[in-house]
């Protein structure tokens, strides 16, 4: 049975959600909505306010319902599903008794989230007693059917493991009362559907079941409707469309200038962690790589990776070994690292939903955080759009210029506290001796030298300017004339560094170049023209034997057309090479090609020629005799036309009608016919086509004796 009630947060036929950031109830709400041991640590952990998830999911009305919730990632899903579970896990009382079957079942997609979901709800039923368990892939399945035998209140597993425990018999789900999937769509997605019905119908057809999805596709709408019972849908409204503590930007880059604008917005944000997604483990080698060589502390995580590399990367992520996280989205799924404040897409998402699920890894927990899409030129109209199927505002910007990061260095190192902290002895001494041999300037500078070398130094960034399109003014300026044109083989490939060497101007100060046939007109920018004057000298000479010469206004000299491609009529002009295209022919003219006026008609053949005869060139087709005074194809001479030749050994017939058989063979005896054979057809049945052939004597027996068979 489908979902029956619907909750959203704009409105309608329920509750009105207040919207993510804005304030919400306070933590006072007493025996009716949170039981006391979980308010308590929600109060030791620092909690104030309830998210509008949370919120939603505890009301009083949904005790105990099924319910379909859809909220973005980071809002607080796994503690609002621990706060929703807690009066059918726990009824009446608020500590859980002795530990024998799991009460409750928590799924995820990952085992990164897996594990992440049993350290969030530890702390949040510390106060209840609550034994907690897991069953992921990767870890000793051996350890986890020791703790399941010693009993569980809480188990937290991923579809395929506790699969593995439900075939080997070592996990009993008969008292199960609640069963949560995390990241539902995510499960869909990897394939897990099957792993989830097994799960599912394993579990009493009594419990209450809560899906968790930040989308709800059809998929998830169909599963719900299959293992829930008259679910409550909650959707949860977010300001704007977007999450509030989330700052998107999007970053418009040169092409083939994506890493070096990657690596100064590390430099530029210097985040506590960051996280890089790619498309590709190709793409996300090569950034590590890259990154590494620029002196980032950086780790990946990819597909190839084994579970022991994973735990490795995360650990050094989270204790501060590494500070740069590279990851695919599989990868990447469910992990949560703290201090994640920066969110860099190198490689732009594939869909909407992909962009909202990278993005939710930052802005968690009341932290801001900040999502960089890094755009090329190419891909400026992909990132509008997945912006816009995500309902989401980006300011455009371009990436921090080198100068920026130098900049915000030099902000940083006077806002670093270390210059309010008090020397300690050793240090005062230490310091006495470098002011006796040291000047304080220069003290200064090695400080700033040695506090810059601990820093990957900034990349100078390509504009990302647009070029002008042709037939836009180049601005003020002057036109000059060589005394060069077509004559001599004037072209602008080779005339442009002649100018710039000899001129000392670059190739953005010179405009048009116009060739005549022998003169030739080059465009100066202005504010080069008295720099390019100076530095020719008064010889004005450009090359040897090209001298320039000062116009006046602009040369009435017609621009170059571009060059067309085609020559059909009505399109962009004659065709300016190879053939002229044939005259239109009625649809019912019949007659063949070669009888037309076409210049690739049929040609006759030519006549032979010997030394001294006329040219081709010089001899028309009308010299060739036509219709029945044509003489032969070939005039040259015919081979036996003086030899006599001999008469035919038979008859008068014609060589077409000629027999063999009235050839004679020889003048001696005639062959005799060939005797014919009777056919199969004929041949009596049972009777051997072949004759057999004599058995030969066995080895060892004498010559003209057969052993008796």
């Amino acid at each position: 049975m489908g979902p029956t009630s619907l909750y959203r947060g704009s409105g309608g036929g329920g509750p009105t959600w207040p919207a993510a950031g804005a304030p919400s109830a306070s933590l006072e709400l007493g025996h009716s909505r949170v039981k006391q041991s979980l308010l308590a640590a929600l109060d030791a952990r620092g909690y104030s306010t309830l998210t509008p998830v949370q919120e939603a999911v505890t009301e009083p009305s949904l005790r105990g319902l099924d319910l379909l919730v859809s909220a973005q990632t980071g809002s607080g899903k796994t503690v609002g599903f621990g706060l929703a579970i807690a009066p059918t896990v726990l009824g009446e009382d608020e500590r859980f008794g002795i530990a024998e079957a799991p009460l409750a079942l928590v799924i995820a997609p990952t085992r990164e989230l897996a594990l992440q979901v049993k350290r969030e709800l530890e702390w949040l039923y510390a106060g209840a007693g609550a034994v907690l368990a897991s069953c992921v892939g990767g870890m000793d399945m051996r350890g986890e059917r020791r703790a399941l035998e010693r009993g569980v209140h809480i188990l937290v597993a991923t579809p395929g493991r506790l699969c593995d425990h439900l075939r080997r018999g070592s996990v009993d789900l008969s008292a199960v009362r609640a069963v949560v999937l995390d990241e539902a769509d995510e499960m869909l997605d990897l394939g897990f559907r099957e792993d989830l019905e097994t799960i599912l119908e394993a579990a009493p057809e009594d419990r209450q079941t809560l899906l968790f999805s930040a989308t709800v596709p059809r998929a998830i709408a169909t599963l719900a409707s299959e293992y829930q019972r008259d679910a409550q849908r909650i959707s949860v409204q977010t300001t704007g469309g977007q999450h509030s503590d989330i700052d998107y930007r999007a970053v418009l880059v040169a092409e083939h200038d994506e890493e070096n604008a990657i690596t100064n917005l590390l430099r530029f944000h210097e985040a506590p962690n960051t996280i890089i997604f790619a498309n590709t483990r190709a793409a996300v080698s090569r950034l590590v790589t890259r990154l590494s060589n620029r002196g980032f502390a950086v780790v990946a995580l990819s597909g190839e990776l084994s579970q022991g590399e994973r735990s490795h990367a995360l650990q050094s992520m989270r204790d501060g070994r590494a500070r740069v996280c590279v990851a695919t989205d599989v990868a990447a799924r469910g992990i949560d690292l703290p201090n994640l404040d920066l969110v860099i897409h190198a490689e732009l998402p594939m869909n909407e939903e992909t962009l909202l699920h990278r993005s939710g890894r930052t802005g968690r927990a009341g932290r801001k955080g900040f999502s960089a899409l890094i755009v090329p030129p190419r891909a400026r109209r992909k990132a509008e759009r997945l912006l816009a199927a995500a309902k989401l505002r980006a300011e455009w910007e371009a990436a921090p210029s080198a100068d920026a990061v130098r900049e915000r260095d030099e902000s940083r190192l006077l806002a670093d506290p270390v210059w309010a902290e008090e020397a300690t002895e050793a240090e005062g001494r230490a310091l006495d001796q470098l002011l006796a041999e040291r000047e304080p300037a220069a003290l200064a500078l090695a400080v700033l030298r040695l506090w810059q070398g601990q820093r990957s130094a900034p990349e100078e960034l390509l504009s990302v300017m647009p070029r002008n399109p042709q037939g836009q003014s180049f601005g003020p300026s002057r036109w000059f004339r060589l005394s060069i044109g077509r004559d001599r083989n004037a072209n602008p490939k080779w005339l442009m560094p002649k100018i710039c060497d000899a001129g000392g101007v670059t190739r953005k100060e010179i405009g048009a170049i116009r060739i005549g046939d022998e003169e030739t007109f080059v465009e100066i920018a202005l504010e080069a023209v008295e720099h390019f004057l100076a530095t020719l000298g008064p010889d004005r000479e450009i090359a040897d034997g090209i001298i320039l010469e000062a116009t006046d206004g602009v040369p009435d000299m017609p621009a170059p057309r571009p060059r067309t491609f085609t020559g059909k009529p009505g399109r962009q002009g004659d065709k300016p090479f190879g053939k002229p295209y044939a005259k239109d022919r009625p649809y019912n003219d019949e007659r063949p090609r070669g009888e037309s006026d076409k210049p690739y008609g049929k040609k006759p053949f030519p006549r032979e020629r010997s030394f001294n005869d006329e040219g081709t060139g010089e001899r028309k087709f009308s010299k060739k005799p036509a219709g029945e005074d044509r003489g032969p194809r070939s005039f040259a001479k015919p081979r036996f036309a003086d030899k006599d030749r001999p008469e035919k050994p038979y008859g008068g017939k014609s060589f077409g009608g000629q027999s063999y058989s009235d050839k004679p063979l020889s003048d001696g005896e005639v062959r005799k016919p060939r005797s014919a054979a009777p056919s199969d057809r004929e041949r009596p049945r049972g009777e051997a086509k072949y004759t057999p052939k004599r058995a030969k004597p066995a080895y060892g027996a004498p010559k003209g004796k057969q052993r008796n068979g």
